[in-house]
């Protein structure tokens, strides 16, 4: 570093640069500045630079490089800093510049970049000459692409010439077939002119024969009308006189029938006049009755006890449906708690009316099946399975009694089947005429399916 008289570092104070910094300089001072800022520590670093510390050296040109150049014009510590990482790196440039002697193959913009940042003896003029060589250069280049946009535009030119002609070539072509197609066009014009000319005569003769028909029409159709309203007063007189000889005719048959019931009921009178004289009894008896004889199907229920099977076989059970119009009634819980009392009342149910379903179902008997609903605190949500009737006693009645309301209701002579082990119950229904069987005989006859 040239050091001046006193000793200090003779940083080129006494040299003021009287311009800007050409462009191309001023992005070599500050990428010089970006890559050197690295190296300094935080407290080293200007306060407005601070806060691109952290930035990588591309960032860092990119988005603090005003605020760089700024710092480099404006402070002399922080630009001497940077000139002894710009000798740390760039020893032999930095030499010749403080030697007075630039490196002759060196980049102009470097050198000149270097010199600012450096401030050797001279460094003005060094970098007024890389911005003069800089703009000769822009200067050369803007030239040279001004020659050879002057060619390409000139080849434009010359390519758009002959397109030009081409295009005018082609449209003199397309201009004489459109003339040769208009005159084509109104030739044919002047053709369907004539055409529609004659159409309209056409139409308005046909218009004519139109009317004339509409007209001939119109007088058929009042001509109809008239024949329609003759005729409907025909037909009205003579559905008047149709019904005028209705009228008579019921008037006269009503005449007869009087008479002829009168003397049906003088008949009837009579006789039975001769009846309550003759002291007659109604007749009860017939004449086939008399023969004594067995008839089919008059077998009871109490018949199918006589057979030779035990009171607790099944089949005693389907030989009873078997009869015509039997009717089983099943006291509920009576069979279930012989059957599965240990299960819930609701599960009890469920399995036993399943069950039945299918017995209704392989007999078609009529099946009613009760329960005690004396106890219930509410409705039971209950959907009755196919063929089976399921009924709960009301409050105050119990299932027992409800049954035997059930046979009560039934009319004698109908097969009526009660299944209960109650006593009470089996006696009862028997003196009205019903059948008892044992819950166990049900649930045998169940279980076997």
């Amino acid at each position: 570093m040239v050091e001046s008289a006193s000793g200090e570092p003779d940083d080129g104070a006494a040299e003021v640069l009287d311009r800007p910094l050409p462009d191309g300089v001023r992005r070599r001072v500050v990428q010089i500045a970006s890559d050197g800022f690295g190296g300094l520590t935080l407290s080293e670093l200007p306060a407005q630079l601070r806060q691109y510390a952290r930035f990588t050296p591309t960032r860092r040109a990119k988005f603090a490089g005003n605020a760089m150049a700024a710092a480099l014009e404006s402070d002399t510590l922080f630009r001497q800093r940077i000139a002894e990482r710009l000798r740390e790196a760039q020893p032999e440039l930095a030499g010749a510049l403080d030697a007075g002697s630039p490196p002759p193959a060196a980049d102009p913009l470097d050198v000149a970049a270097a010199a600012y940042v450096l401030r050797p003896t001279g460094w003005v003029k060094l970098v007024t000459a890389a911005g003069e060589e800089a703009q000769r250069a822009d200067a050369e280049r803007a030239d040279e692409e001004t020659r050879a946009e002057l060619e390409r535009l000139r080849e434009e030119l010359a390519a758009a010439r002959g397109q030009t002609r081409a295009e005018t070539e082609r449209l003199r072509t397309e201009l004489e077939s459109a003339r040769r197609e208009a005159e084509s066009m109104h030739r044919k014009l002047r053709g369907a002119l004539s055409d529609v000319k004659r159409g309209e005569a056409a139409l308005r003769k046909v218009a004519g024969e139109i009317e004339s028909v509409r007209a001939e029409g119109q007088a058929q159709v009042s001509a109809a009308e008239s024949e329609t309203r003759r005729v409907k007063a025909r037909l009205a007189e003579t559905e008047a006189a149709l019904e005028a000889s209705r009228r008579a005719a019921r008037e006269g048959r009503s005449v007869e029938d009087m008479r002829l019931r009168l003397l049906l009921d003088t008949v009837l009178e009579s006789a039975q006049g001769l009846r309550r004289e003759l002291a007659l009894p109604p007749v009860s008896v017939r004449p086939a009755e008399t023969v004594d004889a067995v008839e089919p199907g008059r077998m009871s229920p109490k018949d199918i006890a006589a057979r030779a099977l035990s009171e607790n076989d099944p089949a005693v059970l389907d030989q009873l449906l078997a009869l015509p119009q039997a009717h089983l009634v099943v006291d509920g819980y009576n069979v279930t708690k012989t059957g599965y009392p240990t299960m819930p009342l609701e599960k009890q149910r469920l399995r036993l009316l399943g069950s039945l379903s299918q017995l209704a179902l392989q007999s078609g008997a009529e099946v009613t099946c009760v329960f005690d609903g004396a106890e219930l605190a509410a409705p039971v949500l209950l959907a009755p399975p196919r063929g089976v009737r399921v009924l709960f006693s009301k409050p105050g009645v119990t299932a027992d009694e409800l049954i035997r309301q059930l046979v009560r209701a039934e009319p004698p002579g109908r097969p009526v089947v009660v299944v209960s082990t109650d006593r009470e119950v089996a006696d009862g229904i028997a003196k009205a005429g019903a059948r008892p069987v044992a819950s166990v005989v049900l649930l045998k006859r169940l279980s076997r399916g």
